[in-house]
């Protein structure tokens, strides 16, 4: 389910599908443009593998996790990535 199985495509395992989410965020977006945006992408990258609202949240949830997104007054911001481990 986060990395890819016998039953889960690599482009739909939850770390792929979150390091397309992260692609989404160049800039601060709400949860309805981000999920938009990634239908968007999904669509002109040619993945025909589905990716339901769930799995999306699913995704959000490992980012945010792994500290690689945070929910700033109702917007997902992308966290920096270049910040040393004790500014994060």
């Amino acid at each position: 389910m986060i990395t890819p199985t016998k039953g889960i495509a690599p482009d739909r395992c939850l770390l792929a599908v979150g390091a397309q989410v992260l692609l989404q965020l160049d800039e601060p977006r709400t949860v309805s443009q981000t999920w938009a945006r990634l239908k968007s992408w999904r669509a002109d990258q040619a993945h025909t593998s589905p990716v339901s609202f769930e799995w999306f949240v699913l995704a959000l949830g490992i980012l945010f996790a792994m500290g690689a997104v945070e929910l700033v007054q109702d917007v997902l911001v992308a966290r920096s990535t270049d910040a040393a481990p004790s500014e994060r």
